[in-house]
């Protein structure tokens, strides 16, 4: 087949648009193409215009030919298959062993899986079904569970959030991703949209769906099995303890908790595992009426039915360096209490995949180094994190709601005592305050520079009605497990995975994570 890039179309073009425009860029009548499939639609509007460019794959007769003819834009199909390499020679005398089903470990499992070697899964929170309960009780009551939360449960962090699947890897992997989670009920879509997502509604069915798919590979998944220990001897993992006091045997343990589990990051570092602070950022949740971000994204155009409510991505660097950058945009959401342990309010971005609500949120953040922790060290990292999350906690009155401010209040260093046509919805409830009680002071600073900037980069955004809600601190791990080439950690048999580990950051991009450090243990062992 010949891929065809770059084909710049009206938002409302129809099939037949798109195979003579094919035909066009070819050089050949319409009558000779053949059947053709969408490989990616992306949405164009720069400079005041606006089009939809697609690219698609096609058959035509005399391929050589066309393709000798052919202009920019024009390729032959490149194959993108995933190929997972074959088993090794090594017995691997248990079956192994992986802690967490987020994305890494999910698609870490079905790798191996699918490869016979019949894993067995340990989650600290609930199966999906279970979790989803859970939440809402949370958000209804402040009853928080603190082992079955938004971070914590089967999906890990990503399934209460926009499910969004946008990633900057180019990796045969990442399609292997996508067509595992169409089969297992996500949007045929996400595999050729430009920002693919499948909503927090249609994700808790996706992982469900994985579950089973792992359980009639052999796996065995188990739920309320929070790891409290590791069985080490001679520098090597040998098994794994869960709370209850079971030890379970392992040679090869994929340990993939999420950014989260901070009580894991503190058992790693008594059992002597390597662990480094990482940078992450800091901030608070904007949001703005959806229709204002259409307007400065689609210009004329907003509303049109072919494309949907807009998203954003901006960033903006201080002199010194430092950056500003939204993150996690979330159209036609809301504002999640994202929480882990009572001690604390963290915010997040959830949507459900019609993205219908009124407004649009995303997080607005601020860089952090680890020249800002009071130590240097990870546990300095993360104490980092719970000094902003318990002054959220304390300034919105202790029962989990937060503290929000419109943003023309936080630009005059005035408390907010109302909101205006930008109603919160963070899903506790908010308390109208002034966010300087909870932000560092220079942090505060860089929000107050930036705002004006990204304003110029889309007019809209600094609405004096728009809310800060704060806080944002689970942007990333702020811990990272160094690993060899192979994915080994310093503790043999031991292979850190996914965005708690430190090396992956969204969903897709995790379960890549995953899926790599699996074919590590695919490679050296065989199934029993």
């Amino acid at each position: 087949m010949i891929r065809v890039s770059g084909l710049r179309l009206p938002p409302d073009a129809d099939p037949d648009q798109v195979r003579r425009a094919a035909a066009r860029t070819l050089g050949v009548g319409v009558h000779r193409l053949g059947t053709w499939r969408l490989v990616r639609r992306s949405v164009d509007a720069r400079r005041g215009s606006l089009a939809v460019v697609w690219t698609i794959d096609l058959e035509v007769p005399d391929e050589e030919a066309v393709l000798r003819r052919a202009g920019p834009g024009v390729a032959r199909t490149p194959d993108a298959r995933y190929r997972p390499p074959q088993p090794g020679a090594a017995p691997l005398p248990h079956r192994p062993v992986i802690v967490g089903t987020g994305p890494a470990g999910l698609f870490a499992g079905l790798l191996l899986a699918e490869a016979g070697f019949r894993p067995i899964l340990l989650e600290r929170g609930d199966p999906v079904e279970d979790r989803v309960r859970a939440v809402a009780r949370f958000w209804a009551s402040g009853d928080l569970d603190p082992e079955s939360n938004v971070q914590f449960g089967e999906g890990g962090a990503g399934t209460f959030s926009d499910g969004k699947l946008t990633t900057r890897i180019q990796d045969p992997r990442c399609a292997f991703v996508l067509e595992a989670m169409v089969q297992a009920g996500a949007p045929a879509e996400i595999a050729w949209s430009w920002q693919p997502h499948v909503g927090t509604d249609r994700l808790r069915e996706v992982v469900r769906h994985l579950r089973e798919r792992l359980l009639r590979l052999g796996a065995e998944v188990r739920f309320r099995h929070r790891v409290t220990d590791l069985v080490v001897a001679e520098d090597r993992i040998q098994g794994v303890v869960v709370g209850g006091g079971e030890a379970i045997p392992c040679e090869a343990l994929v340990l993939a908790p999420g950014h989260s589990a901070r009580d894991t990051f503190e058992m790693l570092a008594r059992r002597g595992v390597d662990l480094q602070p990482k940078p992450f950022a800091v901030g608070a949740r904007i949001e703005h009426l959806q229709e204002t971000i259409d307007a400065a994204r689609w210009h004329r155009w907003a509303g049109h039915p072919a494309l949907g409510p807009a998203s954003y991505h901006l960033a903006w660097q201080a002199p010194s360096g430092r950056g500003c950058y939204t993150f996690c945009m979330c159209p036609g959401g809301q504002v999640v209490a994202a929480c882990s342990d009572p001690g604390g309010v963290v915010t997040n971005g959830m949507s459900l995949h019609a993205r219908n609500g009124r407004n649009g949120n995303a997080a607005l953040v601020v860089q952090v180094g680890l020249e800002d922790f009071q130590e240097p060290s990870w546990q300095g990292a993360v104490d980092f994190q719970r000094r902003l999350e318990r002054a959220a906690l304390d300034l919105g009155g202790g029962d989990h709601r937060a503290p929000a401010q419109r943003v023309g209040d936080f630009l005059a260093h005035r408390p907010s005592t109302s909101f205006g046509r930008v109603h919160p919805t963070f899903s506790r409830g908010v308390r109208p305050s002034s966010l300087d009680e909870v932000l560092p002071e220079w942090v505060s600073a860089h929000l107050r520079q930036a705002i004006p900037a990204l304003d110029r980069q889309m007019p809209g955004f600094g609405d004096p009605d728009a809310v800060l809600t704060a806080v944002e601190t689970r942007t990333s791990s702020p811990v990272r497990i160094p690993r060899d080439a192979e994915g080994e950690s310093s503790l043999r048999g031991l292979f850190p995975a996914g965005e708690g580990a430190g090396w992956a950051g969204g969903i897709v991009s995790a379960a890549v994570d995953g899926i790599r450090v699996a074919e590590t243990i695919l490679r050296r062992f065989r199934p029993t």
